[in-house]
């Protein structure tokens, strides 16, 4: 299909990939986590998910580095995104009560007070954990990279029924494009592209090891890079939701870059530039213009107020996330100033 025929919700949606994850720089903080969902079942089946994450921190020479957490989790989840399973390491917390919790706000309320002091110290398996609700809400898109079955099914009978999402974020605002008449998302206009290994070939070390995908699979990533200037804290993070694509490589559906400063004394917001790469659709980008209702908040408690002040058709759900994820800096920038009087002996 030419692009001159493509409906405005798709041809003018963001596809300008990011590329690599940029090289780390001398004395920063790096978080990179990954989850990555297949379904050895077949689509009706259930959702093996692997989480993995590690935070590290560079030294002067930007090439060393030293590793500061890791952790991993599997989770088996429902098709309608129930965790039946799961297994952490570390093993922390009360893990096991997210067993029958359905991904969203029931999961995330019951990980707020099953890992109460993985939250409150930033720790990766948290992060991961906090992620699953995004990662599992995206991860059946993998599907229509390889079947029909997205849009149609063989019979009326077993075809899936869509959820009206009228209102829920800034790309299915009341009236958008990307809406049926129904309210339901469009499938079949969604805009995606094509995307090269987020791994910097001149940083390899840059990224953790992420397992090879065959098949059908969804990965969400993410990189978050922390460091201390004299302007204040420098943020640079990502996300990417991808899938395997039967030609070979990987096709994105959402992807966005943020650069932020952070006030070192009282670590509140001072300056923040959301760039969406790659959305579904025009009217996903509708959620930048509102980030800076954030501007003078304290990161500590992003994971509440990015909900609070972006709700809805003001908030674009995975930049929500990556903007939540922002409340882990504190840890980031405890593990550089722990560093300074090593790097001056």
């Amino acid at each position: 299909m030419e692009e001159k025929n493509l409906p405005d919700t798709v041809s003018q949606a963001p596809r300008s990939p990011g590329g690599h994850i940029p090289a780390r720089s001398a004395n920063s903080f790096r978080r990179t986590t990954s989850i990555d969902t297949s379904w050895p079942e077949g689509r009706q089946g259930p959702m093996k998910m692997v989480g993995l994450g590690r935070d590290i921190f560079t030294g002067s020479d930007a090439t060393s580095f030293e590793v500061i957490d890791e952790a991993r989790f599997d989770i088996t989840a429902s098709p309608r995104r129930e965790i039946l399973e799961i297994a952490c390491d570390p093993l922390v917390g009360c893990f096991e009560q997210l067993v029958g919790a359905r991904a969203g706000g029931h999961s995330r309320a019951l990980l707020a007070e099953a890992l109460a002091e993985q939250q409150a110290d930033g720790k990766v398996i948290y992060q991961l954990l906090d992620d699953f609700a995004g990662a599992s809400l995206v991860a059946g898109w993998a599907w229509s990279r390889w079947t029909d079955l997205w849009a149609e099914s063989r019979s009326s009978s077993d075809r899936p029924k869509l959820p009206k999402m009228v209102g829920i974020c800034a790309g299915f605002r009341p009236g958008a494009g990307s809406l049926t008449e129904e309210g339901t998302p469009r499938h079949d206009i969604q805009s995606s592209a094509p995307v090269p290994d987020l791994r910097n070939p001149d940083d390899h070390d840059g990224l953790h090891v992420c397992p090879r995908q065959t098949g059908v699979g969804m990965r969400r990533a993410r990189w978050l890079d922390v460091s201390a200037t004299s302007v204040g804290i420098a943020v640079q993070t990502g996300f990417q939701d991808s899938a395997t694509d039967p030609g070979g490589g990987r096709v994105a559906v959402h992807e966005y870059r943020v650069d932020a400063l952070i006030d070192p004394q009282d670590l509140i917001l001072t300056s923040l530039e959301a760039d969406p790469r790659i959305l579904p659709y025009a009217e996903c980008s509708g959620a930048v213009g509102h980030t800076e209702r954030l501007l003078g908040k304290r990161i500590s408690a992003f994971r509440r107020d990015v909900i609070e002040t972006l709700p809805g058709t003001l908030g674009c759900t995975h930049l929500n996330d990556v903007l939540r994820a922002l409340a882990d800096i504190p840890r980031a920038i405890s593990v550089i100033e722990k560093a300074q009087p090593k790097q001056e002996n």
